[in-house]
Formats: structure tokens, C-alpha cells, sequence
């Protein structure tokens, strides 16, 4: 794409104009726009700079009215200029919200994270206040998520430790398996079970040496069979608690049962499998494509969804997976995009009223990046363009945006009044 640098005088309406100048020293919303009127022009004349950069490509020559006499045209330029940096001010008040509401989040997630790890170190010691624990957690998470109005799921940013995989996996698949039981229509008691199901989906993976579940090669047939009993090893475990609802055991048993037969451990078809195995069985394939044992196969969460609903016909519910893309949006948060200002940026957190337009975490060099922007997209004015592979991001922008290793999620309600 050409550019070139033109004097402020030169710049006409339809021009797509780049300002040099830090964000904070101009009332614009981007540094990056196409001019639409002469009052925008007479704004960029007082900025005090030496020149604009103008591209060609993107600019369109727009028979235009003649301006406002200089005196009129100076009052509406002032008019204009106070009420950008009006909304100005109040994007980044917004931004600043919205980085308080990141934070409340990935405590709430932090604190999450540690009752995973305590109900998982207790499941053979003290298997009853194991049970006891993991129900109060995903009561907790479940009423939020069936008592808002709308959900916020946020991107969060703590990368996990390897050796704890098992826990942001596990935490991740109960959130999200209970958004989706909820938008099928499922009770609230169904929810629930399903979120204490998939908290324990993995369960049985305790009783399988560690070599095995790390290995990045292909597993002999023997390794792939004893992988194959952690979903016998977990209703094992889960027996020795009496406390757990055996409502909630096939949930352990059948996420891994294929519609067509072809799954284990049991090879059920569509009818046979439970409901709420079926849930979990989508939302844990979707997370183990994104966190895959081998990291250099991991796909973005929006590659995962592309994947999962292409390849996986006949073996998922189509429904579920249907109703899953519908909850993550187009841009689930940890997906990288181009905007249609040009400008790259990391998906933060989706709202489940507006999922086209996601709060997104802006590149920007000349702001560092603990202050980054995220900006809420808006229909009408910025957009998104097309979705990026982080390998394909320039280093600098690469290591600012911070694409995640593991991808974690989260949710934030708004109650009902």
C-alpha cells in the first residue's frame, strides 16, 4: 500500500489520512481515518503539524459543497472539535471500565482457579469435601450465568502453568459447557449438573502417569487404550465420593461419545448418549483444540470453531455446536483481527447482546502496552475486517498484543433488575 506525506493545507475531503501525533494530542477516535467534511480539515489545520500521511489507496476524490465562509466554517470546526473530544473523553472512560471489569473478572477467575485445585488435590483423600467445594463453585458460576440479563465472556490473561493444564482445561469446559446447557433451554438444575459434570469431565486423567498425557508424539495403541480408561477410572473415583449426583456421572463417562457410534468407551449412538454429555463433548473438543499437548498445533479460537463445525458433522450435535458459535460470536476473545481502520487487535470479551461487535485490545506504538485501548466496536463505525494467525503478526506487535498460550475464559453478568 503507498503512502506519502502531505502538508495539512493539502488534505481534502474523501483524503484516508494518518495523523503523526500521539493519540491524546488530537480529539479524533483513531489516528487513521478518511476525511468527510471541511470542519474535520479545518481541526487537522490547528494541530500544529508538519504534515499528515496520505494514502492514495484507500482515498476517494468527493465532489463536495464549497466550504462555509472562514468565519462560519471556524465556529463549526470549534463545535464539532468539543463534541469529538467529548466522545473521545468518554471512550476512554469507557475503555477504563471496561479494563476494571477485565480485572474484577480474572480475580473472580483466579479465585476459581484455586478452589479447582483444591477440589482436585482432595477427590481421593476427602472425596465428600471434594464434591462439597466443586458444587458451591459451579453453583456460584451457574446462577450468574442464569440470572443475567446478558453475559460478558472476557479473555483472560494469566498464562497457566503447564503442570496446571488439567485445571484451566477443566474450568474452562464447566463455564462454557453451562452457557451453552442454557441456551439450549436446559433447567437450572440441568446447567448445574451439567457444570459439576464437566468439572470432574477429566477426572480419571488422575490415575494416568503423567508421560502419557505431556507425550507430544503419537501414542502406541497401548498408551492411546489406557488414555482411552480415564473416563472408567473417573466414574471410579467419583463412586468412592457417594456425594456426587449420578445424574451428573454420564456427563464423565460420554464426552467422548460420538454420534455415529465412533467414539469410546461404550461406541453409543445419537439416542443413547445423554443430553448433557453431548454439551460437554462439543466444548471439550473446542478447548482441546486450542490447547492441544503438542502448543505448535494449537489452533486460535476462531480457527477451533472453523474446525470443530467442518470436520466434526455427524459425530457432534449439530445443534450444540450450532448454539456454541452463537455464544462465542464470530470473534470469539482471544482471536486476533484487522479492523477497517487498519489498525490489528486482540478480542478481549464478547457480549452476548452484541456478539458482531466484541471489545477488542488495539496495537498501538505509541502507547504502552499495560494503557493499550480497548475499544468497543460499534455498528456503522468500526469493524471488523478479516481474522489473523498470530504467527503471521509482525514480533513487536506479536509480543505487545500477547496472544495467549492458554486460552481462558470467564464470565461477567448483568443482573436482572
Amino acid at each position: 500500500m503507498s503512502v506519502a506525506k502531505i502538508s495539512p493545507s493539502q488534505v481534502k475531503i474523501g483524503y484516508f489520512i494518518q495523523l503523526p501525533v500521539n493519540w491524546m494530542k488530537h480529539p479524533f477516535l483513531t489516528n487513521k481515518f478518511k476525511v468527510e467534511n471541511h470542519e474535520q480539515i479545518a481541526i487537522i489545520q490547528t494541530l500544529d503539524l508538519e504534515f499528515v500521511y496520505f494514502f492514495p489507496d484507500k482515498s476517494s476524490v468527493e465532489i463536495s459543497e464549497e466550504a462555509a465562509p472562514a468565519e462560519e466554517l471556524a465556529q463549526h470546526a470549534s463545535e464539532l472539535r468539543y463534541k469529538l473530544e467529548r466522545e473521545k473523553n468518554e471512550r476512554i472512560e469507557q475503555a477504563k471500565e471496561q479494563r476494571r471489569q477485565l480485572q474484577r473478572t480474572e480475580k473472580a477467575f483466579e479465585q476459581s482457579m484455586v478452589q479447582v485445585r483444591n477440589v482436585m488435590s482432595k477427590i481421593g483423600s476427602r472425596p465428600l469435601q471434594a464434591v462439597d467445594e466443586a458444587t458451591g463453585l459451579v453453583n456460584q458460576i451457574a446462577d450468574t450465568i442464569i440470572n443475567a440479563d446478558s453475559l460478558v465472556l472476557h479473555l483472560i490473561s494469566q498464562a497457566g502453568k503447564e503442570q496446571e493444564s488439567i485445571y484451566f482445561h477443566v474450568l474452562n469446559v464447566s463455564v462454557l459447557s453451562m452457557m451453552l446447557a442454557k441456551n439450549l433451554g436446559m433447567s437450572a438444575e440441568q446447567v448445574k449438573l451439567t457444570g459439576l459434570g464437566a468439572l470432574f469431565h477429566d477426572i480419571g486423567k488422575l490415575k494416568i502417569p503423567t508421560q502419557i498425557l505431556r507425550k507430544t508424539e503419537p501414542l502406541t495403541a497401548p498408551e492411546a487404550n489406557l488414555l482411552k480408561m480415564h473416563t472408567r477410572y473417573g466414574i471410579e473415583l467419583l463412586k468412592l465420593t457417594e456425594s456426587f449426583p449420578k445424574a451428573a456421572w454420564p456427563v464423565v463417562e460420554q464426552h467422548h461419545e460420538y454420534l455415529d457410534g465412533t467414539g469410546y468407551p461404550l461406541g453409543l449412538k445419537d439416542a443413547e448418549i445423554d443430553a448433557m454429555a453431548k454439551v460437554v463433548a462439543v466444548v471439550n473438543e473446542f478447548d482441546n483444540l486450542c490447547h492441544p499437548v503438542d502448543v505448535t498445533k494449537a489452533r486460535s479460537p476462531h480457527h477451533a470453531m472453523s474446525f470443530l463445525f467442518k470436520t466434526m458433522k455427524g459425530k457432534l450435535g449439530a445443534s450444540e455446536m450450532g448454539q456454541l458459535i452463537k455464544m462465542m460470536g464470530v470473534y470469539p476473545p482471544g482471536t486476533i483481527v484487522q479492523l477497517s481502520d487498519d489498525r490489528v487487535g486482540l478480542v478481549m470479551s464478547v457480549n452476548s447482546d452484541q456478539l458482531l461487535y466484541p471489545n477488542v485490545l488495539v496495537y498501538d506504538s505509541q502507547i504502552p502496552r499495560l494503557e493499550a485501548p480497548v475499544i468497543s466496536l460499534q455498528e456503522g463505525k468500526l469493524s471488523i475486517v478479516k481474522v489473523l494467525k498470530p504467527s503471521a503478526l509482525p514480533q513487536a506487535v506479536y509480543e505487545y498484543l500477547n496472544p495467549r498460550a492458554q486460552v481462558s475464559y470467564f464470565i461477567q453478568g448483568n443482573d436482572r433488575k
